[in-house]
């Protein structure tokens, strides 16, 4: 065999044996798979750099939020601040009635109950109606202590509908709102939506969306509430939203932060929070059981999905999630 063509040979067996180097895209995606993934979906600067669909999963198939529908309540606040229903700071009770005569309920602010540090029980599960939020009990002063849940959100559904119905809107409720406000105009659309027994939507979990609908809600966010220039929502609340509290550095108002010395839900430390040191700063989650995940990193210009069914029985069939893990190659990748 002349040389030339030996060294083709070779060169062409050596490229078989040995196996393509797997990029950013691909150790994401991959790392999701096996944790039951369904969709991965960056964006970089606004355009799809990494899309990836598993195990019936789809570009056109929604999948609920669970948690991270919370996320949602901050964004509604931030439109309820620019068209002056509300400020942050306000006392819920000034629309709650309910809560005026508790010495400890009267004083909470809408920044305290969407930051989970007023005090108000909360529970994780079947959220109750609005009017069972609004009458549980408190179990601490409010700002003294981080209790992850369902009440809160349910009762800022209240306070919006209540604000709503003053204003005379002619939003219905507010999911209307929402719709009308927010995501019409940045053109997402749910998949659905669930409600309560009495027909109030959700507000701690129910919505669903696709990986790419969502991803616009994260897009919003990157651009600062800012759609075609024009501010959507007011800037400084929606800034409030991704400042953590001194009970909590790792969440804001509804949205997660790599804040260092936070925590998860029921206490637990959260491995976006114990990697805080080593994550983009500007780094905010919308996240939900199963991991369901929206990111948002302006500064790296990145917006990133990661879905997944609830799978309850599954759970000691997959590997452990770990945020850091998923985006480490897609930061060293894009950012």
């Amino acid at each position: 065999m002349r040389p030339v063509l030996f060294m083709g040979v070779l060169g062409l067996l050596l490229g078989l044996a040995a196996p393509a180097l797997a990029g950013p895209c691909e150790e994401a995606a991959a790392y999701s798979d096996l944790r039951a993934g369904v969709s991965v979906l960056v964006l970089k600067d606004g355009q799809a750099v990494c899309e990836r669909y598993t195990a019936g999963g789809g570009s056109a198939r929604g999948w609920e939020l669970w948690s991270g529908t919370k996320s949602f309540s901050g964004l509604i606040a931030a439109a309820a601040a620019q068209d002056g229903l509300l400020s942050l700071d306000e006392k819920v009770s000034d629309t709650i009635t309910e809560w005026r005569d508790d010495p400890r309920k009267a004083g909470v602010t809408i920044r305290e109950l969407l930051n989970l540090t007023s005090g108000l029980s909360t529970s994780i599960g079947r959220p109750p109606v609005y009017a069972g939020a609004i009458a549980t009990p408190f179990t601490a002063e409010p700002g003294a202590r981080f209790q992850y849940g369902a009440e809160p959100f349910q009762v800022f559904g209240a306070v919006m509908n209540r604000k709503l119905a003053a204003a005379r809107t002619g939003d219905a409720d507010v999911l209307a709102y929402l719709d009308r406000r927010i995501l019409t105009p940045i053109g997402a659309r749910p998949s659905g939506w669930r409600r309560t027994a009495a027909g109030e939507p959700l507000m701690p979990q129910g919505a669903s969306f696709t990986a790419p609908e969502w991803a616009k809600v994260g897009e919003f966010v990157r651009a600062g509430g800012v759609v075609a220039g024009r501010p959507l929502v007011d800037p400084a609340a929606l800034r409030a939203q991704f400042t953590g509290s001194r009970i909590n550095p790792a969440y804001g108002v509804s949205w997660w932060l790599p804040g260092e010395g936070g925590y998860g839900p029921r206490g637990t430390t959260s491995d976006f929070v114990t990697h805080a040191a080593e994550l983009p700063k500007d780094l905010v989650i919308a996240a939900g059981a199963g991991y369901q995940r929206l990111y948002v990193i302006p500064s790296c210009g990145l917006t990133i999905v990661r879905k997944a069914p609830l799978l309850m029985s599954r759970r000691a069939e997959t590997p452990e999630w770990s945020d850091f893990a998923f985006l480490t190659p897609i930061l060293k990748g894009w950012c």
